[in-house]
């Protein structure tokens, strides 16, 4: 047995009874289940539908964004999420480097990184190095000043939490980023690099061992320790640097992706929030916690 989710911007809910009914129809499934009125349905399927790609490309051009996914197993034991451009709403190293006055060199940077045109590591290094002499108060700046919670996170992490989950921020940014926003978002612990201070300025050098690609998988494997199998987990980010934890996750969801990693995951969420997470597991409003 397969469900297809429906979903769409709670924000701008636009999803209705005659699409949802329609696309039943369409593949011999049950009646939707909704969700959250005009927000996300989901459909019971025998099989998963030969045309599911096509009908997605139809339904983003809509507004709305679709998922088919095995009915068993679908609530997860845990979540493994990024943080830049996935908990939050911005590059943190891109905003320190705006204030450094080095914003649109670091941005290019961070874009080719995070689409798979360069190695994470040696781009991490080399954004960091032109943030050398940035106060350290800077840091506390950009997250007092810029810093956004992508919407639907709170809920995400206070549902997920309630019903027994392990939930772990990890991410190729930095520490000082990680600790606030976990704590901000009830995230049970948190990953990521080291930025050096010295004399209280930034030394333009990142702490070893740098964390990338591989230490999302790491971070993965080690919920094993707790009992929790890969096919337990739900993993969500948007960038190159993810795309083996999404690909060794039960379930890996690209959220608001880059183009390079979009075209690479089976489960895209285009234009939802972080709830899109919580109704991709069969949650229902009424069930969320708001944090």
């Amino acid at each position: 047995m397969h469900v297809a989710v429906l979903l769409t911007d709670p924000a701008r809910p636009v999803l209705d009874e005659p699409a949802a009914a329609a696309l039943a129809r369409r593949w011999g499934g049950a009646a939707p289940r909704w969700l959250c009125p005009g927000v996300a349905a989901e459909i019971a399927l025998a099989a998963p539908p030969a045309d599911g790609a096509a009908a997605r490309e139809a339904l983003a051009a809509r507004g709305i964004d679709l998922a088919v996914l095995p009915a068993a197993g679908r609530r997860k034991r845990a979540l493994l999420a990024d943080m830049d451009s996935t908990m939050i709403e911005q590059e943190c190293i891109d905003e320190l480097a705006d204030l450094a006055g080095v914003g649109a060199r670091v941005a290019a940077i961070t874009a080719a990184a995070m689409n798979g045109e360069l190695d994470f590591e040696a781009a991490l290094r080399a954004r960091v190095a032109l943030l050398a002499g940035l106060p350290e108060t800077a840091i506390a700046e950009v997250l007092a000043r810029r810093i956004t919670l992508r919407p639907g996170g709170r809920a995400l992490v206070a549902t997920m939490a309630a019903a027994g989950a392990r939930c772990v921020l990890v991410s190729g940014g930095f520490t000082a980023f990680t600790g606030p926003v976990a704590a901000r978002l009830g995230f049970h612990e948190h990953r990521a690099n080291r930025l050096l201070v010295a004399g209280g300025r930034l030394t333009g050098e990142v702490g070893a061992p740098v964390l990338g690609r591989a230490a999302k998988v790491e971070a993965l494997e080690a919920l094993g320790g707790s009992g929790i199998a890969p096919a337990e987990v739900l993993a969500v980010g948007d960038g190159a640097n993810d795309l083996d934890m999404l690909a060794r996750a039960g379930m890996g969801v690209a959220l608001h992706a880059k183009p390079a990693v979009a075209a690479r995951c089976d489960i895209r969420i285009d234009h939802g929030d972080l709830t899109a997470l919580l109704y991709l597991q069969g949650y229902a409003r009424e069930e969320f916690r708001d944090g």
